[in-house]
């Protein structure tokens, strides 16, 4: 059976709020984030600064509720300023077959990190393989 990575949701365009260097590791995202992202705490994301294009792999901790902080960890903060624009993603791996079918979830998140809209990502896969 093949299996392929295929993106399961992003958070779309958050600001950066604080990069602290001095923490193991990680990005701080609020519970309301996470969830509508379908992200769990210590699950694998790419980040990829729209500011300053970089890209890199960190995984997710849960922050405090209704907070709008969006904060790298660790030496990742080297990659981030506050203030910096980024795309927050998360993967799945789908059997072949069921990659046609299924629909990553996109956040779009406004200036200060609140959520505006939770939709499915608009891309079709419109063929099937050879």
């Amino acid at each position: 059976m093949i299996y392929r990575k295929m993106l399961k949701s992003k958070i779309h365009r958050a600001t950066i709020t604080e990069a602290c260097l001095d923490y193991e590791g990680s990005i701080t995202l609020s519970p309301e984030l996470l969830v509508a992202a379908n992200i769990l705490p210590n699950e694998a994301v790419n980040i990829w600064n729209v500011t300053a294009g970089t890209r890199f792999e960190t995984y997710a901790i849960e922050g405090p509720a209704n907070s709008s902080d969006v904060c790298v960890n660790g030496a990742a903060a080297h990659l981030v300023t506050p203030g910096d624009i980024i795309i927050i993603a998360s993967f799945i791996q789908l059997a072949d077959e069921a990659c046609y079918s299924f629909k990553p979830t996109v956040v779009f998140v406004d200036e200060k990190n609140q959520i505006k809209e939770v939709r499915p990502e608009m891309v079709s896969l419109n063929s099937t393989p050879f």
